[in-house]
């Protein structure tokens, strides 16, 4: 019923029909296609197809990113910079995960992530929240939990943001994340 159609029940459609065709090949119509309505029914609850992208894009997220990351921010058996090394290695992990198998919805993410600032900001965001908590909950001595937060985000960049993605098959990457790590954990650790 077309009276009935959800946001959730589009994003999905438009996950499958991104799958299928690719971003650069996806319209608003075959989104429509997919789930038997007009097009017009979609531009009832998004106003165009950037919005629909920034929508499929955060549902993305969500289910592929922040859920795992969740995971790990809820795990108290990981103590100190431990948990926060996990928490990083872990996102590293899901990025790269994705842009191996599922290109189409990387891509769509990596797309967005150029156009839609506030979307990838409250993404950002809620990592670095977490990030915060872990620190506050842990033996690090940290006296601004946000900015170490903040800065260990930004500090990995190369190895979780998508324009970063072609230097992931490096076969040094994984060591040149633990050279790095050891270099932010030996900085966080002695600081006083």
């Amino acid at each position: 019923n077309i009276e009935t159609l959800s946001k959730e029940q589009i994003l999905t459609a438009t996950e499958e029909t991104l799958r299928r065709f690719g971003i650069a090949k996806t319209s608003v119509t075959d989104v429509a296609k997919t789930l038997n309505v007009s097009h017009g029914t979609i531009y009832r609850h998004f106003k165009s197809k950037a919005e629909l992208l920034e929508g499929a894009t955060e549902k993305w997220l969500n289910e592929t990113i922040i859920a795992p990351l969740t995971a790990v921010y809820e795990d108290r058996s990981l103590k100190g910079s431990d948990s926060l090394k996990t928490y990083i290695q872990t996102l590293i992990t899901l990025k790269r995960s994705s842009a191996h198998h599922e290109k189409e919805l990387f891509e769509m993410y990596a797309k967005v992530t150029e156009e839609a600032g506030d979307l990838i900001e409250q993404h950002v965001n809620r990592m670095t929240n977490q990030m915060s908590e872990i620190i506050k909950r842990s033996d690090l001595q940290a006296s601004a939990p946000d900015r170490l937060a903040h800065s260990i985000f930004f500090a990995t960049t190369r190895f979780h943001h998508p324009s970063h993605a072609y230097e992931w098959d490096s076969p040094t990457i994984d060591q040149e994340f633990l050279d790095l790590w050891e270099l932010l954990e030996r900085g966080f650790l002695n600081k006083k």
